[in-house]
């Protein structure tokens, strides 16, 4: 494990700062995140979800995408993360995707599911359809071994469109 300097804490100080700002955003949850390289911040994001009818929102996934928008780049290769909470699967599979190279967080995975169990007392609709950690097994499962039904169609299809890329841009 890093051991954290004060430069390590002005950023997840400012990532904190972002997932605050849900407190009196609408459509917000508090989940916020930057990513930094070089010693800048390069890219914030606050997780959006139901503000911009997107599951995706997170605060991770902004964070790169304000990050990949400002140096019009999709490779943030050796660039850290710092985040309110222990990212998703999905936002780690993107973290890898980009290149990120270390991830930094406050709550732990146990403390979103506290915070979300709390919330859905109060509403249901914040019920979550899985939980963190069983999320994290059927993303790891081969494709016909999870839950969800999946069926390949039409691959040669697609085969050719591949082909046509290549050719076009080789």
């Amino acid at each position: 494990m890093l051991k954290y300097n004060h430069m390590h804490e002005k950023f997840m100080v400012r990532a904190i700062e972002i997932a605050r700002e849900s407190v009196d955003t609408p459509g917000t949850l508090p989940y916020g995140a930057v990513v930094v390289k070089d010693g800048e911040i390069i890219g914030e994001g606050l997780n959006r979800s139901a503000a911009n009818f997107d599951p995706t929102s997170h605060g991770e996934v902004e964070a790169i995408r304000d990050a990949c928008r400002r140096l019009s780049l999709t490779s943030l290769k050796g660039a850290d993360l710092y985040t309110s909470g222990e990212p998703c699967s999905m936002c780690v599979a993107t973290m890898y995707q980009v290149g990120i190279k270390r991830l930094f967080y406050a709550g732990a995975a146990s403390d979103s599911a506290a915070f979300f169990q709390r919330l859905a007392k109060h509403d249901p609709k914040w019920t979550r359809s899985l939980s963190n950690q069983e999320l994290r097994h059927q993303v790891g499962l081969r494709i016909n071994d999870r839950d969800m039904a999946a069926t390949q169609m039409l691959k040669e299809d697609i085969l050719a469109v591949y082909e046509a890329f290549i050719d076009r841009h080789t």
